[in-house]
């Protein structure tokens, strides 16, 4: 019978105080008042940039405490790294959509 902490002998869990959920889940309320507050504003071809801009720091805040990877090993924050940056690949895609077809509707 095998012994079941074998598996786990060179991996240690880190466990996050609960104050830095409250912190981030904190940071996290902000941003989303933020970005109402900017789309309020009325920022007109910026505010797809600025909504995507606060949407990517929400993203990494719960995937770096809630998602805990801010204390994992590096292949998963390789992983994770190559994944984020193709997302605000996506969204630098999506903006530059946006912001050419305000521009050619104002010529038009």
């Amino acid at each position: 019978m095998a012994n079941h902490n074998s598996n786990h002998a060179n991996h240690s869990h880190h466990i996050i105080p609960f104050k830095i959920y409250v912190m981030t889940a904190a940071a996290l309320f902000v941003l989303t008042f933020a970005t109402v507050g900017f789309h309020q504003m009325h920022l007109g071809a910026m505010a797809a940039p600025v909504a995507f801009l606060i949407a990517s720091i929400k993203a990494a805040l719960v995937m770096l405490f809630f998602m805990g990877l801010k204390y994992d090993n590096m292949m998963n924050r390789v992983i994770f790294g190559i994944s984020f940056f193709t997302l605000m690949l996506l969204f630098a895609i999506s903006a530059l959509d946006i912001w050419t077809r305000i521009a050619e509707k104002s010529t038009l």
